[in-house]
């Protein structure tokens, strides 16, 4: 699925307005996400950990649910941010997500990962290059 670059703008500066608010005591890993619906409105989340970890809300989940939570059905774009050494490995969506984005997106959804301190062009890859097999409610009927 092709986003038009105004989209791209808006789904990164929602992640930016979102990032200021990650609660991440423990881990120091500042996370941001901004969700496109089907609808065309975008949704923002944040990592919001806890002192018991299993706790922990990625930001991901966190836009996704807020998303759904709204009435809205399918997800049509991801992107993340984060603000890490550009040395260490990309960030990507945790296995979690990664699930929680097969229930609600398409396999060709895109998902766009950007370090702030990096400061390049974000990566895109699709779902189902993250989770190419993934279990979906198709899996039960």
């Amino acid at each position: 699925m092709k986003i038009s670059k105004t989209v791209l703008n808006k789904l990164l500066k929602k992640a930016k307005e979102m990032f200021k608010n990650s609660y991440a005591p423990y881990s120091q890993y500042h996370v941001a996400a901004a969700v496109l619906a089907k609808s065309g409105k975008i949704y923002g989340g944040t990592n919001i950990e806890n002192a018991s970890y299993g706790l922990t809300m990625c930001a991901e989940r966190c836009a996704i649910f807020k998303a759904i939570s709204e009435g809205e059905k399918e997800i049509k774009a991801l992107y993340i941010i984060v603000s890490q050494d550009p040395s260490l490995p990309e960030a990507t969506p945790c296995g979690a997500c990664r699930q929680v984005l097969a229930e609600f997106a398409r396999p060709d959804t895109p998902i766009y990962t950007l370090n702030l301190q990096d400061k390049k062009t974000p990566i895109m890859r699709l779902l189902k290059d993250y989770l190419p097999y993934a279990f979906t409610p198709k899996n039960l009927e």
